[in-house]
């Protein structure tokens, strides 16, 4: 009995993993603590016979403490319900979304599968979006941003440097006290043509000395967008960083309401001289001069200070409206959420091969197209009309087309899982024109596939808005490519040297597209030339003194960016 008794003192443990242990809530544990041991005559016979049994055999013994361990953790692990959701914290997905990602094709698909998610489980619906449009993990993915293609330019230290001369600043003074002059003007275009005419303006009015009268945005005759500047821009910020410069005025006092203003369309590359001999006596006496057209008319070579007031114009004044910010923030967010991202600006609409005098190099059908709309129209014609398709083609004159853009992102390194935003209007041949491109880089995103439903749906007839998305998602891009110059490619390679220089690809055609029609060379020779080409545009600094006659909000140096040096 002695014997017996020693035994029944003894205590034994069976190990079970921690996981097992965690996945149990407290009160799960509580409840197992407290829940009332039942006992029984017969149970207890059994117990003391079991036992005693066991310990009388060592290898008995060790293997039932094996099999109690394992079917507890068979019991555990299978059986036992866990607390945690289907998708915790909405850090994945649902397999099926992840071994089976949707194409664009899908697009609507998958946005069906995101309403449904979202009434279980909002966190989700983010990560189906990127999902939705690739921009989740892929393969391959973490040599992206190792690859050289992102490499960006050294900037040799230039940073913004706008400080005003003293004269400018006394002058500034009798500038901003002036209650008689009130310059009014109105601009044309798209939104990067208001944008140069806009800085022009200001610019007029500080050489005038008069106020300027909000801008008036024409209503565009190709696209019928009726916003006005405070749509687009946002007002009270162009008003506050300017207040030291122009005085900036919503409208007209009630004591000008009546004066017939003095109007002008001044000719082109006008000098600060020209202006205020043609304007401002008849300026003086009537007090309102209405001005249309400014579209290069200012000299692009300027006194220092206003040089830097166009600067201050174009990189600080002229902030977008929130709305617009902020809804370009977020599509800008969305590419850059999983890595690097190039943004190409693609000028292939019906309207750009038309006044170009190019083709589009699609088929016969829209080269014809392209050719009837010229003859039956042409005043579009803006190139030099002297010069055949071919001649233009190899001059360099014309946008490249999809596989041109293909071809050179490959010579350039671009790696395939590349992510690419494209900026721009409908191509003529609609999105099959871009099949060439989609084909090599699939990660081929525009504001349309990754803005959420309804998000682009305020701005659905602004263009001058959509084109402005366009802007802020190309200016925030770590990489900016243009397939034809233009107003919008300008405007960006001045914004991305001043913010530093960013990388910023000039294609060179003029020289490059001869080697596109080699066949002879290989691949690796095509490649290594391409690079050569083009490794003095990449988006280094380059200084305006060696390019007279250029806008100085295209290349800031050195009147708007200094160094230590």
């Amino acid at each position: 009995m002695a014997k017996s008794k020693n035994n029944a003192k003894k205590m034994s443990y069976i190990s079970v993993p921690s996981q097992i242990i965690n996945s149990i809530s407290s009160s799960s544990l509580q409840s197992l603590l407290d829940s009332p041991k039942k006992s029984s005559r017969n149970t207890n016979r059994f117990f003391i016979f079991f036992t005693n049994s066991i310990f009388r055999s060592p290898r008995l013994w060790f293997s039932t403490l094996f099999l109690f361990g394992f079917f507890g953790m068979l019991k555990f692990g299978l059986i036992l319900p866990t607390p945690f959701s289907s998708y915790p914290c909405a850090t994945t997905l649902p397999r099926s979304l992840i071994s089976n990602p949707p194409s664009n094709s899908n697009l609507g698909v998958v946005r069906e599968q995101k309403d449904e998610i979202l009434k279980n489980d909002p966190l989700v619906v983010s990560l189906v979006e990127l999902r939705a449009q690739g921009l989740d993990t892929v393969e391959g993915d973490e040599g992206v941003e190792k690859s050289e293609f992102w490499k960006q330019p050294n900037g040799l230290g230039y940073k913004p440097c706008l400080s005003f001369s003293r004269d400018y600043r006394r002058a500034s003074e009798g500038v901003l006290r002036d209650r008689r002059k009130y310059l009014m003007v109105v601009v044309s275009g798209g939104l990067n043509q208001q944008r140069n005419q806009i800085v022009d303006a200001v610019v007029i009015a500080r050489i005038l000395g008069a106020a300027l009268v909000v801008p008036i945005l024409q209503v565009n005759v190709i696209w019928g967008d009726e916003s006005e500047f405070g749509d687009i821009f946002d007002l009270e910020h162009f008003k506050r960083v300017l207040a030291n410069d122009v005085r900036v005025v919503s409208a007209l006092p009630s004591t000008h309401l009546m004066t017939r203003p003095v109007e002008g369309s001044p000719p082109l590359h006008v000098t600060p001289s020209w202006i205020r001999s043609r304007y401002l006596r008849r300026f003086n006496r009537e007090g309102v001069l209405l001005l249309r057209g400014l579209d290069s008319r200012l000299s692009k070579d300027l006194p220092s200070d206003l040089q830097k007031l166009r600067c201050k114009v174009a990189f600080n004044a002229l902030r977008f409206a929130q709305p617009v910010q902020e809804l370009g923030d977020r599509i800008a967010e969305r590419m850059k959420s999983k890595g690097p991202y190039l943004a190409l600006h693609l000028r292939m609409e019906k309207d750009v091969w038309v006044r170009t005098g190019c083709l589009p190099g699609l088929s016969p059908e829209f080269d014809e197209i392209i050719n009837n709309e010229r003859i039956q129209r042409p005043e579009l014609l803006t190139a030099r009309s002297n010069m055949t398709y071919h001649e233009r083609k190899m001059a360099g004159l014309c946008p490249l087309n999809a596989v041109e853009v293909t071809r050179l992102l490959k010579g350039l390194g671009a790696p395939k899982n590349a992510r690419i935003y494209w900026a721009g209007g409908q191509p003529l041949g609609g999105k099959e024109a871009l099949l060439p491109l989609i084909q090599e880089f699939p990660n081929f995103y525009s504001k349309e596939e990754l803005a959420l439903p309804g998000e682009l749906q305020p701005f659905a007839n602004k263009a001058s808005i959509m084109a402005a998305i366009d802007y802020i998602v190309s200016e925030k891009s770590d990489i900016f490519m243009p397939s034809h110059g233009g107003n919008m490619g300008h405007a960006i390679q001045g914004h991305r040297a001043y913010a530093g220089h960013k990388k910023y690809i000039t294609p060179n055609k003029r020289h490059m597209l001869p080697y596109f029609h080699n066949s002879s060379l290989s691949e690796e020779e095509f490649n290594r030339i391409i690079k050569e080409l083009h490794q003095d545009s990449l988006g280094q600094p380059e200084l305006r003194t060696s390019k007279a006659g250029r806008d100085v909000t295209k290349y800031p140096i050195p009147e708007c960016m200094c160094n230590d040096d």
